[in-house]
């Protein structure tokens, strides 16, 4: 079975603009921190600045929710349906990102659907490995459960490293036997730890601010307690339909173009849609990038179909 794909050609103007802009702006800084706990903490500022450049859309209620050491927070939409839920977990690498520099996609993205959203504040780097990372998300999807709404109300979705998570957590649930949830969409999905294989892949230098080279230091940090066996690496036939939105010209290209396999691999229903030449996670720059708005749209068309009552069960386009 061959994996289905699109290609959405063209690139805005003001795509270019932006990314000149984190060439100049942001790569330098990426690339020249040194990978420390200590410097890893000065990426707090991404998630305090966040709210003055990110503004959630109007009419949106937060609530947060207290977990044993971590939190996470209600999204609702004016028209948000609460019986069915999007339960979304943030990038960053595992180091930096957080609820406020995710609030207004994940917002977006549920007032499009009609759904409502949680966002996660797993516990990250310098803090915590990538062990705990994964149980918190893992206890998140499990907490959903107990709140009474059932796995085939629940979309899971996740960018960058939060696909990461998003991915290993239905296929555990699986595992334990516990329900499935309706579908999962990733944008630029982290789905192997493999950074030899993917340093070798002829896009992942085209990256406009991502660091790849680092990428093997950043594993140590991530495995220092323990390990975690990626997507990639895991029995994929368990899940349910998946939806992958990624750049052509980015360092998780080959993340997504293997994920693509494995799941055509295994026979799960999916879609993935390769922008020409965006950035990684450019749906996150909504308001920016005019390509993110048209992203954006087809997650949520994505979301809403599955956790439609007379669309579950049905796959994938």
């Amino acid at each position: 079975m061959d994996p289905v794909v699109e290609f959405v050609p063209g690139r805005s103007g003001r795509a270019r603009s932006f990314e000149r802009f984190l060439r100049l702006a942001i790569k330098p800084w990426l690339f020249g921190m040194p990978l420390t706990r200590s410097t890893l903490r000065l990426a707090g500022v991404f998630e305090l600045g966040a709210p003055l450049v990110m503004r959630t859309p109007r009419g949106t209620q937060i609530e947060r929710v207290e977990f044993d050491g971590f939190h996470g927070e209600w999204i609702r939409p004016a028209n948000a349906d609460p019986s069915r839920v999007l339960l979304y977990f943030h990038g960053g690498g595992f180091f930096f990102c957080g609820l406020k520099t995710h609030r207004r996609m994940i917002a977006k993205i549920a007032e499009a659907a009609g759904v409502t959203a949680f966002s996660v504040a797993y516990r990250q780097l310098p803090g915590a490995p990538l062990t705990t990372s994964v149980a918190d998300a893992q206890q998140t999807y499990e907490w959903l459960l107990a709140q009474g709404i059932a796995g085939e109300h629940i979309a899971l979705g996740g960018d960058s490293a939060g696909g990461f998570l998003a991915l290993n957590t239905a296929l555990t649930a699986a595992e334990q036997g516990r329900p499935v949830p309706a579908a999962i969409a990733t944008l630029a999905p982290l789905v192997t730890l493999d950074h030899v294989e993917r340093a070798a892949f002829p896009y992942t230098r085209k990256d406009a601010y991502i660091p790849v080279h680092r990428l093997e230091r950043l594993k140590r940090l991530l495995l220092s307690e323990g390990d975690v066996t990626a997507p990639a690496d895991r029995d994929l036939r368990t899940l349910p339909p998946v939806l992958v939105v990624s750049g052509s010209h980015e360092a998780l290209r080959y993340d997504t173009d293997l994920l693509a396999q494995r799941l055509a691999d295994a026979g799960v229903p999916h879609k993935v849609e390769i922008f020409e030449k965006q950035v990684h996670v450019f749906a996150a720059f909504s308001g920016v990038i005019p390509e993110a708005d048209r992203a954006i749209g087809d997650i949520a068309s994505f979301v809403r179909t599955y956790l439609a009552p007379s669309a579950v069960g049905t796959t994938a386009a």
